[in-house]
C-alpha cells in the first residue's frame, strides 16, 4: 500500500518552543455515523521527549483513514507504547441526540485530555505543585515537574478546522480538567503531525472493536451489520433500519434513512 503523507513533528516542536511542556494531538472518528458512540482520541507527548519521539515513530504510521484495518491493528499496541500517555474519550448516542455533534466532540475530547494528564500529572496536578508531592510521583510526572512545577503547559493539536474543545471547556457537562489545554487546528492534521496521526489510529481502532463487540454481543444489534460497516451508513445498514427500524444505538435525532 502506498502511502503519500509522512507525518512529522514540525508543529508539535512549535510548541514546544512556545514554552508548553506536553504536547497532545487529537482526532476524531464516528462523527458520521448513524449509530454508536463518538470518540476522540488524545496522544500526548513530553516536550523534553520530542526528538526522541520523532526517531522512534513506528513505521506505516499515517492517517488511520489511508490504512488497512490490518495496519492499523498492527500499529495499536506500538502505539501505546510510543506515545507518553493516551486516551480515547466518548460521548454516547444518546448524549450525541441531546447535545448536538460538535459539543458532543467537544465533551469527548475534553474526556480524553483529563483521562492523559491524569496519567501525566496524577496528584501533582491537584496538589498545586508542593515538591513532597511531586516527589511521590512517577519518573513521567518528575520530568514535567523538573521543567515547570507549578503549571505544566499543555498545547494541542486538533485535527480539522473547527476548535470545539476550548468551547466545550467549562460547560457543565465537561470534567474538570486539570490544566486547559492551548488548542491549534490543523486541517489534515492527522497526515502532518505524528501526535494527531497516533491519536487517529488509536480513537479509530478503539470505536472499530467497539462497534464489533456490540454486533457480537447482541442480535438485535448484529442484524445491522455494525461489525462491517462500525455503524456508518452503508446501504445494508440502512436497509436494515428500514426492516427493523433505529435500535438503542442509533442516533434518533439524525435523518437514517
Amino acid at each position: 500500500m502506498s502511502i503519500s503523507a509522512v507525518p512529522t513533528f514540525d508543529l508539535e516542536e512549535s510548541l514546544a518552543r512556545e514554552g508548553y511542556s506536553v504536547i497532545v494531538g487529537f482526532d476524531e472518528v464516528g462523527r458520521g455515523s448513524l449509530a454508536g458512540p463518538v470518540m476522540v482520541g488524545a496522544a500526548a507527548f513530553l516536550a523534553q521527549r520530542l526528538p526522541q519521539a520523532a526517531r522512534n515513530m513506528p513505521h506505516y504510521l499515517a492517517d488511520s483513514k489511508m490504512l488497512t484495518e490490518r495496519r492499523r491493528e498492527a500499529l495499536y499496541e506500538p502505539l501505546q507504547q510510543w506515545a507518553d500517555a493516551w486516551a480515547v474519550g466518548s460521548a454516547t448516542s444518546a448524549e450525541i441526540d441531546e447535545w448536538g455533534i460538535s459539543h458532543a466532540l467537544g465533551i469527548a475530547a475534553l474526556r480524553a485530555l483529563d483521562a492523559v494528564e491524569r496519567t501525566l500529572f496524577g496528584a501533582f496536578a491537584d496538589a498545586a505543585g508542593t515538591p513532597a508531592a511531586a516527589a511521590e510521583q512517577t519518573e513521567q510526572t518528575t520530568l514535567v515537574a523538573d521543567w515547570d512545577a507549578r503549571m505544566p503547559r499543555v498545547g494541542a493539536i486538533l485535527d480539522g478546522p473547527s476548535d470545539y474543545i476550548t468551547k466545550a471547556l467549562g460547560t457543565f457537562e465537561a470534567p474538570a480538567v486539570p490544566v486547559p489545554a492551548h488548542v491549534v487546528t490543523q486541517v489534515k492534521g492527522d497526515q502532518h503531525c505524528g501526535s494527531v496521526a497516533c491519536a487517529a489510529v488509536l480513537a479509530k481502532v478503539t470505536r472499530d472493536r467497539l462497534m464489533t463487540q456490540l454486533a457480537d454481543s447482541n442480535p438485535d444489534y448484529a442484524r445491522y451489520g455494525w461489525a462491517h460497516n462500525k455503524g456508518y451508513g452503508s446501504p445494508a445498514h440502512k436497509a436494515a433500519i428500514a426492516q427493523y427500524g433505529p435500535c438503542d444505538e442509533h442516533r434518533t435525532s439524525w435523518k437514517l434513512l
